[in-house]
This record gives C-alpha cells, sequence and structure tokens, in this order.
C-alpha cells in the first residue's frame, strides 16, 4: 500500500519540481547562489550582516541577493526530497520485484537517472549556465517526470486489454511521445539561449515567412551563454533560426499528436485520454502563441511550461494504455469424438 501511495507522489512532486526550475530559469535566478548544493558555502541563503559578510568574503564578486537566492534552494530543497523519495520508491520497487519485475528495473533507472540529474544541476551552477547542460537539465528533469508517471500507473495495478485496433495505435503513440519529448528540446534550447526575441510578430518571423537565419551557430551546441565559440554574441540570424525551428516543430506536433488523437478518440478504451492529450495540445499551442503576441509574459511562458509538462504526461499515460499487455484466451481444445466399437457380427 505504501508503494502504491509513493509512487503517484513522486510523480505530482516531479511535476512541481519541473514547474519550479522554469519559475528560477524564468525568473533569472540560476545563479542566485553560486555554490552547490548550498548557497554561500550555507544549507540556507545567508541571513544576518555576520553571515552576509562571510559570504562576501567566500564570494567577493558575489553578493548575496536573498530574494533571487530563495528561489534557487527552495527548488533545490523540492529537488532533494524528490531524489530521497525517488530511492524510497526504488527500494520497495526492488524489494517486489517478484511481483513485478519490469517495474523493479525501471525504478532502478529512476534512481540512476536522479543522480546523472543531480550532476547536471551542479553543472548549471559551476559551467554558468552553459545552454547544452540546463538544456540537458530540463530535459532530464522532463524525462523523470515521465518515467514516474509510467511507474505511478503500474503501482496502481492498471493492466487494462489492449484491443486489437487500439494496437493499432501503439507505435504512432510511441512517435507521438517522441516528437513531444524532442519538442520540449526545442523549447529548452529557445529559453537557455534566450532566444525568445529571435522572432517578432506571428505567424510570420520578424516580417517574412522565411526570415535570415544561422542554423549553423543557432545548433553549435558548444557554445558559451549567449555567445558564439569565438567570444562573439549569437546573432539575431541564430536566434531567428532557433526560435523559428521551434515553431516548425509546433507545427508538426500540432498535426502528428492531433491526427493520434482524433484516431484514438474513435476508441472506447482511451476515448478519454485522446480527449486529455488533445485538450493539453490545443492550450499548448495557444500559450505558445500568446507568448509571442503578448511580448513574452513570464506567467503565460510559466504556464507554456508547465503545460508542456502535462502534455507530456499525458501523452505517457496514453502510450501506457495503448501498450497495455493483451489477455490472450487459449482457444479449447477439441476432442474427436470417441469411436464407437460396432459389434462384428
Amino acid at each position: 500500500m505504501l508503494y502504491r501511495n509513493l509512487a503517484p507522489a513522486a510523480a505530482v512532486l516531479a511535476f512541481l519540481v519541473v514547474v519550479l526550475g522554469a519559475y528560477v530559469r524564468l525568473s533569472n535566478a540560476g545563479l542566485g547562489c553560486p555554490d552547490w548544493p548550498g548557497c554561500f558555502g550555507h544549507i540556507t541563503v545567508p541571513e544576518g550582516a555576520q553571515a552576509r559578510a562571510a559570504a562576501l568574503q567566500a564570494f567577493p564578486a558575489r553578493p548575496v541577493d536573498a530574494r533571487i537566492a530563495w528561489k534557487e534552494m527552495i527548488h533545490r530543497y523540492f529537488a532533494g526530497s524528490l531524489g530521497l523519495l525517488i530511492l524510497a520508491v526504488g527500494v520497495m520497487a526492488w524489494k517486489r520485484r517478484h511481483r513485478a519485475r519490469a517495474q523493479a528495473w525501471l525504478a532502478l533507472l529512476l534512481v540512476g537517472l536522479v543522480v546523472l540529474q543531480a550532476t547536471l544541476g551542479m553543472w548549471t551552477v559551476t559551467r554558468l549556465l552553459t545552454p547544452l547542460v540546463v538544456s540537458a537539465h530540463l530535459l532530464g528533469g522532463m524525462a523523470i517526470l515521465a518515467l514516474l508517471v509510467w511507474l505511478a500507473l503500474g503501482a496502481q495495478g492498471l493492466r487494462p486489454v489492449a484491443t486489437a485496433k487500439m494496437r493499432r495505435l501503439k507505435p504512432w503513440a510511441r512517435g507521438a511521445l517522441a516528437l513531444v519529448y524532442a519538442q520540449i528540446g526545442l523549447g529548452a534550447w529557445v529559453s537557455t539561449n534566450y532566444a525568445d526575441f529571435g522572432c517578432t510578430g506571428f505567424p510570420t518571423c520578424n516580417g517574412a515567412w522565411w526570415p535570415a537565419m544561422n542554423f549553423h551557430q543557432a545548433f553549435d551546441f558548444f557554445h558559451p551563454l549567449g555567445l558564439r565559440p569565438d567570444g562573439q554574441p549569437l546573432t539575431q540570424a541564430a536566434l531567428a533560426a532557433i526560435q523559428w525551428t521551434h515553431r516548425l516543430g509546433a507545427g508538426l506536433t500540432l498535426v502528428y499528436v492531433g491526427a493520434l488523437c482524433l484516431a484514438a478518440m474513435r476508441l472506447e478504451g482511451v476515448r478519454a485520454l485522446a480527449a486529455a492529450v488533445a485538450s493539453c495540445l490545443v492550450a499548448q499551442v495557444l500559450l505558445g502563441i500568446a507568448t509571442v503576441v503578448w511580448d513574452h509574459p513570464w506567467p503565460v511562458a510559466l504556464a507554456h511550461n508547465a503545460l508542456a509538462a502535462l502534455l507530456l504526461s499525458s501523452v505517457v499515460a496514453l502510450n501506457f494504455r495503448l501498450g497495455a499487455p493483451t489477455r490472450r484466451v487459449p482457444a479449447p481444445v477439441s476432442h474427436p469424438p470417441e469411436e464407437i466399437a460396432c459389434p462384428i457380427p
């Protein structure tokens, strides 16, 4: 019973961690603490004149800004709690591996992913928000959320039976999951490169359907924050390429996932779930348009990030439903009628 409750709780907490991470990034608080895992050498933000003086002496180039530092530390507290909760889920899943071996291995994968995610979290500070590291950190958080949703559904004992028609949609649903995850990656690349203003206007970009773009600079994954490898700032053409690629990805996702939802809504077993995916998809596209039209207000951008997590979770749930094992009822064995011995006269 404890395992059955902890797995969904971990999924909810993972969602909160993802949203908090987006809030920290959007409020430019990612470097609120210059060290890791503490903050200016403390487990909390330094308070009081003496603590602030010691922090200034240890980090003379980084004065304490408690308002920003607390945003970062609250995110770390939630992320640390999630890590401990996933560890507990992993231990319990392994103890019951004789009943659900696949879930046990999935839980162990989650524990390993948390270790990697913590390392990426440290690098986001020590490497001063390198776009590649920050994007990988965001994608790692989304991957943890997706795996926890799958694990939570299995922990509830949900083993629905997929019909033959539902099984035909399974490969298409796997494609939708990959496409949504890739689109989240493009969104992360937009955010971590501050390419939100790479395109002005909608539906065109900078007044053109195909604006001046530099894809080589845009997708050089090893450049520093806001700079090309030669130390020069990213050009407007590079920022436009990042933003425009994200928009093209959004259109492809809308068409592909939308078509999958229309097909799934004709099936009795997944109709409601497909409608939920479609609702998240449409709302996500509208929020993306709103961020551009309303000049990127951070509450709308935060809602855009949160809804991306919900869309991913709903697509994972749809895959879980379509990927459910089918119960095959063995055909009855027919025995030939017994021969009746006829007496020979």
